[in-house]
């Protein structure tokens, strides 16, 4: 046993060319904690309402819609934030949905709606891109504060009754199917089939 820790202590301190392997391991895991500690922290500061209002494309449009919602402001005073509903919680599904959104950024260099009609002319097709979404993931986002198991449905209306207890509770729809524009406002959607 000896034999064999004094063999692989060898390994660690022969040089590879200038500095021994002991060394490179060492420095490559200090280097990979900070590294770690960057990039969380980056996905934390990117994580925030602050941030995703920074661009004035979002803070004169869906910001400034969103603070007339429930979502923003009601008599409990819990309030959705807009990584509450656009960034799932989870890391994994966290690190992909910032993958996806990371095209955005060339949105932004391109300066694809950085006007207020530029934005009203893509709404429709930024609002279908999250629908779409939210239906993939079963609205899993609605759902990281609305939890369906305690909805108390003697305090609901009742066509809210009906469609929780049945398309709701049974999985033919998600949340999205039916709140579309609880936290902005619609896009124009004449001609969207289904729509009422």
């Amino acid at each position: 046993m000896k034999n064999l820790i004094v063999k692989y202590w060898q390994i660690l301190r022969k040089p590879s060319v200038h500095f021994s392997l002991g060394f490179l391991t060492l420095g490559g895991f200090i280097a990979g904690i900070f590294f770690w500690g960057g990039f969380n922290t980056a996905l934390e500061v990117s994580n925030t309402e602050a941030f995703c209002i920074s661009c004035h494309e979002m803070e004169d449009n869906v910001y400034e819609e969103l603070k007339s919602t429930i979502h923003y402001t009601n008599r409990s005073g819990v309030r959705a934030t807009c990584p509450d509903c656009h960034v799932p919680h989870e890391w994994t599904n966290k690190i992909a949905r910032k993958m996806q959104a990371s095209k955005e950024v060339w949105g932004k260099i391109f300066g694809t709606i950085d006007t207020r009609d530029k934005f009203l002319e893509h709404r429709l097709t930024l609002a279908q891109h999250e629908w779409a979404r939210l239906k993939a993931n079963d609205s899993l986002e609605c759902r990281n504060c609305h939890n369906f198991e305690f909805m108390d449905f003697t305090a609901q209306g009742k066509r809210a009754v009906q469609q929780h207890s049945t398309s709701l509770a049974n999985g033919d729809k998600t949340c999205i199917d039916c709140h579309k524009g609880i936290a902005h406002q619609l896009p124009d959607m004449k001609g969207i089939e289904g729509w009422h």
